[in-house]
């Protein structure tokens, strides 16, 4: 029969396991989205998370830590960024004046407002 203790240092293995699997993932990952590391020195890395994962895991967080931190930043930023773009598209935001001038228009012609508001709108559309 197992003791709580067998239990919980099965507990703490598996933490440990998920957690070397997290690592080494984003290690394969930011490993491949560098650009400035060639085909032949990626293989090596590879080759050697094999061999010799937990050393060789070490060692590249410790050479390129810094660079993961930087490349994994500007990703968001640019993702950030991205999604930015979509929703200013999406939402209209990037209405031309025409349009703005046209929905004025539609507005005047049902009279829900003055020709000065229409002309008020028709600038604002024109300047901005």
């Amino acid at each position: 029969m197992n003791s709580f203790w067998d239990w919980f240092w099965l507990l703490v293995w598996w933490f440990c396991f998920f957690a070397y699997l997290i690592v080494l993932f984003q290690i394969l990952r930011d490993l491949f989205r560098d650009r400035s590391v060639g085909g032949f020195a990626k293989a090596v890395w590879v080759i050697g998370l094999i061999v010799l994962p937990f050393l060789v895991a070490l060692i590249y967080i410790i050479a390129r830590g810094d660079g993961m931190a930087r490349r994994e930043m500007r990703e968001m930023a640019d993702n950030k960024a991205a999604a930015d773009e979509y929703i200013r598209q999406t939402a209209g935001g990037g209405r031309s004046a025409a349009g703005e001038i046209a929905d004025a228009k539609a507005l005047l012609d049902s009279g829900a407002i003055t020709a000065a508001e229409f002309e008020t709108l028709k600038a604002r559309a024109l300047a901005g």
